[in-house]
């Protein structure tokens, strides 16, 4: 949809760089756009609206023909879909599934996501899902995909790219002669960040060195900083937007911290393993609960948060890092799109038969 630095957006161009294809983008955000190289074919195709960058996608890709196009936002799955159900696109189409929409949306919001669905997602040719959890859920609700079309693929993570990010410096007056805990989102309910900032109310009354910084923007700001107050936490916990730099507090915090209540995968979770031997996260989406080297926390539960915090704040506390190492190491971005074209062709072939 966006050239945005959120997740989905970052496995996209994962997958572009690895296969030197052609990035597109319906619209540039207005900041904290992807670090794209320089050099790479990328377009954005409108430079004042999603709606016209939705109107004019179908003129670029009415030329593709035995090209493969990987979406990764639901409602421009469906649209792509659509698009190749008219006749206008004839490439082979890739959806992947960002989030689980069908347990993370309720009511209307949910209503409307399942008409895109039944609209666009028929023509698609194979969906990519997160986890096999997410697969289940998605085809519970999208009854009318076949099993065989519907694929799950650990999520993608440039081991090398993260490190090298991660060694930049940093020079913050917020962390002079303090310990700091880390967590990095959109600022939306399902990151947790108020379940976080309450966790750490009571976290900080032990550990009265250590700070919490969220990295991240979005609609919750006021509110997170309304909590923050209540708590008199003003100086403790600070909001600290949108940063190029996140990578390099992940590695020098005492703590990093996934909070979300509900999640296809959150990447973020494999940068701050890449980066730091100390981590916790939320049970938040499937198979989060078998990763090694990890802290876990019951999902919008405070008491449970805290708890993990504490014990990853302890002198005790020691985790190795070989676990993590060798569940990292089979998601590079070669492997994903490798994968996605091998189960292609496979999914082809059996849709075929």
């Amino acid at each position: 949809m966006t050239d945005q630095a959120n997740g989905a957006e970052s496995v996209l161009l994962m997958a572009a760089l690895a296969s030197a294809s052609p990035i597109f983008f319906l619209k540039s955000a207005a900041k904290g756009g992807l670090d794209i190289p320089k050099g790479h074919p990328t377009k954005v195709i409108s430079k004042t609206s999603l709606l016209r960058g939705f109107l004019k996608l179908p003129f670029l890709l009415k030329r593709t023909s035995k090209e493969v196009i990987i979406t990764t936002h639901p409602v421009l799955n469906a649209y792509i879909g659509f698009l190749k159900r008219i006749g206008l696109v004839k490439a082979h189409v890739v959806a992947r599934e960002c989030t689980n929409v069908f347990s993370r949306y309720h009511g209307l919001k949910k209503m409307l996501f399942k008409v895109f669905y039944r609209v666009g997602y028929p023509a698609v040719d194979m969906v990519v899902c997160q986890t096999q959890e997410m697969r289940s859920v998605f085809l519970r609700n999208a009854y009318f995909i076949k099993p065989k079309r519907v694929v799950v693929l650990d999520n993608p993570i440039d081991i090398e790219q993260v490190k090298q990010h991660g060694e930049t410096q940093i020079d913050d007056t917020d962390l002079k002669d303090t310990q700091y805990i880390c967590a990095a989102g959109r600022l939306i309910p399902e990151k947790g960040f108020g379940v976080l900032i309450s966790a750490f109310n009571f976290v900080a009354k032990d550990h009265p060195n250590v700070k919490l910084l969220i990295f991240g923007q979005g609609p919750e700001n006021k509110s997170l900083k309304k909590l923050i107050s209540s708590y008199g936490l003003e100086q403790k916990v600070i909001l600290k937007g949108w940063s190029s730099n996140v990578l390099a507090y992940f590695k020098h915090a005492s703590v990093c911290v996934v909070s979300s209540i509900k999640e296809g995968f959150p990447n973020v979770l494999l940068q701050m393993m890449t980066l730091n031997n100390c981590v916790v996260s939320t049970t938040c989406a499937g198979g989060i609960e078998n990763i090694p080297g990890i802290l876990k926390a019951k999902t919008n539960s405070v008491s449970s948060l805290a708890s993990q915090l504490r014990i990853a704040l302890s002198r005790g506390y020691h985790n190795k890092r070989h676990p993590r190492v060798r569940y990292l190491k089979n998601r590079s971005p070669s492997s994903f799109i490798n994968s996605i074209l091998s189960n292609l062709d496979d999914v082809s072939i059996s849709t075929s038969n």
